[in-house]
């Protein structure tokens, strides 16, 4: 019995092929953000230098786009129309299961919800030539170099250390999640009690969310009855664990916004950025 194929590729060869176009798309977007933030920025969610959006989206390209060769132009169009719509579909899945955006491009024209945008699906089209007719072929004849048993041994090590990765980064981002929206109901229950007071707290919910706009981490205990004060603890220490617990994500996705949690993230933002100031001054 011979090996699985992957789209015509045996897919022990495919795996590799996802792993080091991981490694090179991280490089690639680390280099981009470390010089637009001028600070080292290691993209990605998982612990280690991969993006497996690149990869996957690289052995899209190999599989996919590669009969289409040599028709230039239907090459680039499809590329494009792929590559995007694999982005968009990457971007929905997070904001799905995650509630928080780490990408947005809506400052752009021609967006689609912020997932996408005309320039970055141009640019999709762009890689998507370099990479099949320049860098590609270089990286399968390397490859192919390699002994049959030693792919067998790389595939096994990087399968391990992948999942290892990838568990522990689908907990910390779940529980991130779970963490943010929990900060964001006792934060609407702080803000309802300090303005409304036990007996309205049900009467007017929706105005009072809208008119008391005072930010809950400036809230003083002497502003609040025992209950208030007690909501407040639990605030503060729900947004102490979150600002650790999401300082990770938040590091390398300066940019994240929210939905539903947007004001719970954005206090774990401030109360993140009081941190650097104290550990700055501690440091002085």
């Amino acid at each position: 019995m011979g090996e699985p194929v992957f789209f015509g590729l045996p897919i022990s060869l495919a795996f590799l092929y996802f792993i080091v176009y991981s490694v090179l798309g991280w490089c690639m977007e680390t280099i981009y953000c470390s010089t637009l933030e001028r600070r080292f920025v290691p993209r990605g969610f998982l612990y280690g230098p991969l993006c497996p959006i690149y990869g996957v989206g690289v052995l899209m390209m190999i599989c996919w786009f590669q009969p289409l060769m040599d028709k230039p132009v239907l090459f680039y169009l499809t590329a494009t129309v792929c590559m995007s719509a694999w982005e968009y579909l990457v971007g929905w899945f997070l904001e799905t299961t995650t509630h928080i955006k780490y990408w947005d491009y809506s400052m752009y024209r021609f967006n689609l919800h912020g997932r996408i945008c005309l320039w970055v699906c141009l640019t999709w089209g762009v890689l998507s030539f370099l990479v099949l007719y320049f860098i590609h072929p270089r990286v399968a004849g390397l490859l192919a170099k390699i002994p049959y048993l030693a792919v067998y041994v790389l595939d096994g090590f990087f399968l391990g250390v992948l999942a290892s990765d990838a568990g522990a980064t689908i907990y910390q981002l779940a529980r991130t999640s779970q963490m943010l929206s929990r900060m964001q109901k006792v934060g609407d229950e702080l803000r309802l009690q300090a303005h409304l007071g036990k007996a309205e707290l049900t009467d007017m919910l929706a105005e009072a969310k809208e008119s008391f706009a005072e930010r809950l981490d400036d809230l003083l205990p002497d502003q609040l009855d025992d209950a208030g004060r007690a909501l407040k603890e639990r605030y503060d220490e729900l947004m102490l664990r979150t600002e650790m617990m999401s300082r990770r994500f938040r590091s390398r996705y300066s940019g994240m916004t929210a939905g539903r949690v947007a004001e719970a993230l954005e206090s774990v933002k401030r109360q993140g950025e009081k941190g650097k100031l104290r550990r700055k001054k501690e440091k002085d």
